[in-house]
C-alpha cells in the first residue's frame, strides 16, 4: 500500500504536526502527515483564539519564517486586538479571536494545496527503530511505513484519560479515543516519560446568555493582522466579545463539589499549568479573592456556541451547570458540552537537542505537548523547527536553529531543552531577556531572510521585508539629520507639556521624548512631507517611531546579547568527560552530564550550574 520511503513521516495532525508537515513539504521533502481523524487536522482543542502575550510575537514569528499559523489566524479570525499597547513595543501582543471550525478548514486546505504532503488516517502504535535510528512507523491495522525520519506530535492523546467528576474514561480529547503504544516503546528504549494534565470550560448556548449584563470586549477601532504577507488582510467587520465575574455565591457553589472534583479526591495525581488554572483551583488559591473574570468568546461568525474561557473546570457536570447559572449573564445558560481535564503522557523535553531530534534515536523528533507545553503557538513553533530538521537532516544540510536574542522560539526550545519542565510550559514575555529585540512588530526583519534561506519564505516576502528595513531606517535617519527651529516645535511641546527648547535641534532628539508621538512629529511640515513624498504605510511609520524612541534600550541589549553569544560560540565536545571536574559541585556535574550543553552559554543557564562551576569549566577546557 505505501510503496515508497518518505523523507519525513508527521505523526499527529494538530497545530506542531500542520506546521511539521508544510515545512518538510515546502523545503522539498516527500512528507506523510498520519493522524487519527483527518477531520480534525490543526483541531482548536481549547479556545478560539490565537496569540496573545509572548503567543503572538511567536505567531508573528512562525509567518515570518515561511509557516502557515499567522496566514490561517488572519483567515479566520472574527476579532483583533493588541494586547499592552498602553506598555512598551516590547510588550505589544497580538491576539485574534478565531472562527474554530473555519480556522481547521482553512488549515486543511492550505496543506492539500500544498505539494508533497501525502494524508492518511489510522493511529499509530509503534516506531520502527533500526541501530538506534528511526525508519519508519506501524499502524494499529499493522501496516509499516518507512521513512527517513518521524516527528511525533501526539498532543494529549498519549495514554489520554479524561476526567469529569468522578468518572473518567480514555480518550485524546472529547469524543476521540486515546493512543497507545508509542510510550511503552519509548520508554523501553530508553526514554524517561511523564504525566501532565490540563483542562478545558464548558461550551454554551449563546442564545441562552444575557449580553446586556454583561461588559463588553470589542476588537480594536483599527485592527491589524499577524501575516507580513500580502495574502491576507485585516478585519474590517468584527464580532464581540463579552466579561462577565464569579461571585462568593458561585464559589459557595463550585465548593459544595470538592469532595467529587478529581483535582481534590486525588485521581488526578499529574501537574497542569500553573498559568491556566481550573476555577476551582483558582478559588482554592485564591481564597480571599470574591470574583474572577469570564470572558465570553464567541466560536465564530455563524454559530452560537459560545467558549467560557475563565471557567476550566474537571467538577461534576450539575455542580459546573449549577454554578454557572449564577454568574451574572449565564441565569439561563444551556451547555452545548461539559468542561473535563485531560491527564497524558509526555518526555521530558532534556531528552531533546536544540534541533528537537531526540538524543536517543536518530531522525527522531518531537514536537509540542509531547515536550511538556501548552498552547497552540507553543506546539506550531515546535512544529515548524521539528519540520524544518527533519528535512535539513535528509536533505544532509546543516541543522536550523534559533538563539536566545533571535527569536522567542529559540527561547522556548531553549528553555526546554536545558532546563526541562515539570508542568505544562507556557511562553511568557518575562521569559524572554532579550525582549525589546524579539518584538512582535520586527519578526520579519530578523527571520524572514532565514525563512528564505531554509526555501520557507518567498523572494516576494523577502523583497518586502527588505524594503520595510529600508524605508524605516531612512526615515531615522532623515530625524537624524533634520534640525527643526525653536519656533516651530514649541508650540507642540508647550501642548505635550514638554520642556521648551530656546534653539534648533535635530528632530531625532525632540522625537526621542516620551511624550511626543508621531502624531505630534508629523505637524512639522518636513516631516508630513517625507511621509508623504516617500509613501510610508503604517508598519514602517510604526518601525521608524519605535527605533527611535528606544534606541538606548535596543542598543543596550544588543551590547549584552553580543557578550553572551561569544560564550554561544565556545562549543564543548560532545564526549566530554564531566567527572574529571573534581572542583566543580556534584549536582553541576550530574546536570552537566545528564543535560550535555553543546555551548558554554547552554551550559551556563541550566539551572544548579553557578557561575563557579563555569569557570571550572572553562579552565578545563583551556578558554
Amino acid at each position: 500500500m505505501f510503496d515508497k520511503v518518505y523523507d519525513v513521516i508527521v505523526v499527529g495532525g494538530g497545530h506542531a504536526g500542520s506546521e511539521a508537515a508544510a515545512a518538510a513539504a515546502n523545503m522539498g521533502s516527500s512528507t506523510l502527515l498520519v493522524t487519527m481523524n483527518l477531520q480534525n487536522i490543526a483541531q482548536m482543542s481549547c479556545n478560539p483564539a490565537m496569540g496573545g502575550i509572548a503567543k503572538g510575537q511567536i505567531l508573528r514569528e512562525i509567518d515570518a519564517l515561511g509557516g502557515y499559523s499567522g496566514i490561517i489566524s488572519d483567515t479566520s479570525a472574527i476579532q483583533f486586538k493588541m494586547l499592552n499597547k498602553s506598555k512598551g513595543p516590547a510588550m505589544w501582543s497580538p491576539r485574534v479571536q478565531s472562527d474554530r471550525m473555519r480556522f481547521a478548514e482553512d488549515w486543511r486546505l492550505m496543506l492539500e494545496r500544498t505539494p508533497n504532503v501525502d494524508f492518511y488516517q489510522e493511529m499509530i502504535s509503534g516506531l520502527i527503530v533500526e541501530n538506534h535510528q528511526v525508519v519508519g512507523v506501524k499502524t494499529s491495522l499493522g501496516l509499516e511505513i518507512r521513512g527517513k525520519s518521524v516527528v511525533l506530535t501526539n498532543g494529549t492523546f498519549l495514554n489520554g484519560l479524561i476526567h469529569i467528576g468522578d468518572k473518567n474514561f480514555g480518550g485524546g480529547r472529547a469524543g476521540e479515543k486515546s493512543a497507545t503504544g508509542i510510550t511503552e516503546q519509548l520508554v523501553a528504549l530508553g526514554f524517561e516519560s511523564g504525566r501532565m494534565k490540563t483542562g478545558t470550560p464548558p461550551r454554551v448556548d449563546g442564545r441562552s446568555l444575557d449580553y446586556s449584563k454583561m461588559d463588553v470586549q470589542p476588537g480594536d477601532e483599527v485592527p491589524e493582522k499577524f501575516s507580513y504577507s500580502d495574502v491576507t488582510k485585516p478585519l474590517t467587520v468584527q464580532r464581540d466579545c463579552h466579561m462577565s465575574f464569579t461571585s462568593p455565591l458561585v464559589h459557595d457553589l463550585l465548593r459544595e463539589g470538592f469532595d467529587r472534583s478529581p483535582m481534590f479526591n486525588g485521581r488526578i495525581k499529574s501537574t497542569g499549568p500553573r498559568y491556566c488554572p481550573s476555577i476551582e483551583d483558582k478559588i482554592n488559591r485564591f481564597a480571599t479573592k470574591d470574583r474572577h473574570q469570564i470572558f465570553v468568546e464567541p466560536e465564530g461568525w455563524h454559530t452560537c456556541e459560545v467558549y467560557v474561557n475563565g471557567f476550566s473546570t474537571s467538577l461534576p457536570e450539575d455542580v459546573q451547570f449549577k454554578a454557572l447559572r449564577s454568574v451574572v449573564g449565564f441565569e439561563k445558560v444551556k451547555f452545548f458540552r461539559p468542561g473535563y481535564a485531560i491527564e497524558y503522557d509526555y518526555f521530558p523535553p532534556t531528552q531533546l537537542k536544540h534541533t528537537l531530534e531526540t538524543k536517543l534515536i536518530k531522525g527522531l523528533y518531537f514536537a509540542g505537548q509531547i515536550n511538556g507545553t501548552t498552547g497552540y503557538e507553543e506546539a506550531a513553533s515546535q512544529g515548524l523547527m521539528a519540520g524544518i530538521n527533519a528535512a535539513l537532516q535528509v536533505q544532509e544540510r546543516d541543522e536550523f536553529t534559533l538563539r536566545r536574542d533571535e527569536a522567542y522560539i529559540g527561547v522556548l526550545i531553549d528553555d526546554l531543552i536545558t532546563k526541562g519542565t515539570e508542568e505544562p510550559y507556557r511562553m511568557f514575555t518575562s521569559r524572554a531577556e532579550y525582549r525589546t529585540l524579539l518584538r512582535q512588530d520586527n519578526a520579519d526583519l530578523r527571520l524572514t531572510p532565514k525563512g528564505y534561506e531554509l526555501g520557507l519564505a518567498s523572494e516576494k516576502r523577502l523583497k518586502r521585508m527588505e524594503e520595510k528595513h529600508s524605508k524605516a531606517d531612512a526615515f531615522v535617519e532623515f530625524f537624524k539629520q533634520t534640525s527643526v527651529e525653536a519656533d516651530a516645535i514649541n508650540p507642540i511641546l508647550e501642548a505635550n507639556d514638554s520642556a521648551l527648547v530656546n534653539q534648533s535641534g535635530k528632530l531625532f532628539k525632540i522625537f526621542a521624548r516620551p511624550n511626543i508621538s508621531m502624531e505630534d512629529i508629523r505637524q512639522i511640515e518636513s516631516v508630513d512631507a517625507y511621509v508623504l513624498e516617500h509613501d510610508l504605510d503604517k508598519e514602517i511609520i510604526e518601525q521608524a517611531e519605535i527605533q527611535v524612541k528606544y534606541s538606548g534600550y535596543i542598543d543596550k541589549e544588543r551590547n549584552n546579547a553580543d557578550k553572551l553569544n561569544r560564550l554561544e560560540d565556545l562549543k564543548i565536545p560532545s564526549n566530554f568527560d564531566y567527572s574529571i571536574l573534581k572542583s566543580m559541585s556534584i549536582e553541576a556535574r550530574q546536570k552537566l552530564e545528564k543535560i550535555r550543553p553543546v555551548t558554554i552559554s547552554q551550559a551556563s543557564r541550566i539551572s544548579g550550574v553557578s557561575p563557579s562551576d563555569v569557570s571550572v569549566l572553562l579552565v578545563y577546557m583551556g578558554r
